[in-house]
């Protein structure tokens, strides 16, 4: 009888719960859909102040980040709208990195850029050891110095969160090395453009300077330009070959992962899906786009900034995760580390030039 009973009631304690679930299933979606819609107010704002002078130097991207860990600070974390913030963080930003190989032409780097490859790979090595060696020396977090030095020696902002889900970093230190590459990178190109005058360099020579040292592709461009179209041509080229070596560096970190037991042996680590679409992409725009398939370069434009929006949103999510004081613990001896080790890449690469 009494089990008969607890039949009874577990009957209708579910019955109640399917009943209960469509309204609490609404309301789960409409929170994600204002998550959604803060961090793309964030976005779109950060969009605006690049449009102001003096703004334009930093980015949309580093603009709109600073601008949710300003509202993190004033007004806490919207708890109410973490499924949408968490979305824009995680699922826009895997999005974007998808899109993001669209603009980077394969054909190009290899057939034609294999030198500057090679002094690519030596960046990008170079970045990596020398930071998290200085990070050890100066007692820096070893894993927003990781980051930084992933940052600095490939893509900047890009790389920093394309490896990011496989280091199983937290969204605070993401969003950090972020803020720190750009405000790093910035002074660093505009530096470049100031110093190119009294340099003893050729205008192609300046331009493979600038593209084998600076931190993202529009610090690159920021720098180069001034020199003349070639010096920008062969600036942007020796990014690219950077941003190729992002692909076989993410497996790399993979696999190091798994090896040296950074994931628990009896937990899945997620497989980068991502990552294959990435490289899909790229495929995609070097070998069928304007070969097989013409499209138009208003189209290509479009998505180009519809890849740089998704990718601002998804640092808007992570930059609500960033605490100042966090920051102040945590920021002060890695961006030390960051700017020793791009004040030597810079001088080292000027010396191989």
């Amino acid at each position: 009888m009494s089990s008969h009973i607890k039949r009874m009631k577990c009957s209708l304690s579910s019955g109640l719960s399917q009943k209960r679930s469509p309204h609490s299933n609404r309301n789960r979606f409409i929170q994600r859909i204002l998550g959604i819609g803060l961090t793309m107010i964030f976005a779109s704002v950060g969009y605006g102040l690049n449009e102001i002078p003096g703004f334009h130097y930093v980015g949309p991207l580093a603009c709109a980040m600073f601008l949710a860990v300003l509202y993190r600070q004033l007004w806490g974390y919207p708890e109410a709208l973490r499924s949408g913030v968490e979305f824009s963080a995680k699922k826009l930003l895997r999005g974007a990195i998808v899109l993001y190989g669209l603009k980077l032409n394969m054909d190009v780097v290899i057939h034609h850029g294999m030198g500057l490859l090679l002094r690519d790979v030596g960046t990008v090595v170079f970045s990596i050891l020398f930071t998290m060696w200085l990070a050890k020396r100066f007692k820096a977090d070893a894993s927003l110095s990781l980051l930084l030095g992933i940052g600095t020696g490939v893509c900047g902002a890009a790389a920093i969160a394309a490896v990011s889900p496989l280091l199983k970093s937290k969204d605070e230190d993401t969003a950090i090395g972020v803020g720190l590459i750009a405000l790093v990178g910035t002074v660093f190109a505009i530096l470049f453009t100031v110093l190119r005058p009294w340099l003893p360099l050729t205008d192609m020579q300046y331009g493979i300077w600038s593209g084998i040292s600076l931190h993202e592709i529009a610090h690159v461009a920021l720098a180069a330009e001034p020199a003349g179209q070639d010096a920008l041509a062969i600036g942007l080229l020796a990014k690219l070959g950077r941003v190729f070596l992002l692909i076989p560096l993410s497996f790399m970190f993979m696999y190091w992962m798994k090896r040296t037991g950074k994931i628990h042996s009896d937990a899945k680590m997620e497989f980068p899906w991502f990552l294959i679409g990435f490289v899909i992409t790229s495929l995609i725009g070097s070998y069928v786009l304007g070969k097989y398939i013409v499209v138009p370069s208003s189209l290509m434009n479009g998505l180009s900034h519809i890849t740089t929006f998704m990718l601002t949103m998804a640092m808007v999510g992570m930059g609500l995760n960033v605490s100042f004081k966090t920051l102040r613990e945590k920021a002060v001896l890695p961006l030390l580390v960051l700017s020793i080790t791009s004040v030597i890449l810079a001088g080292l690469t000027f010396l191989t030039v």
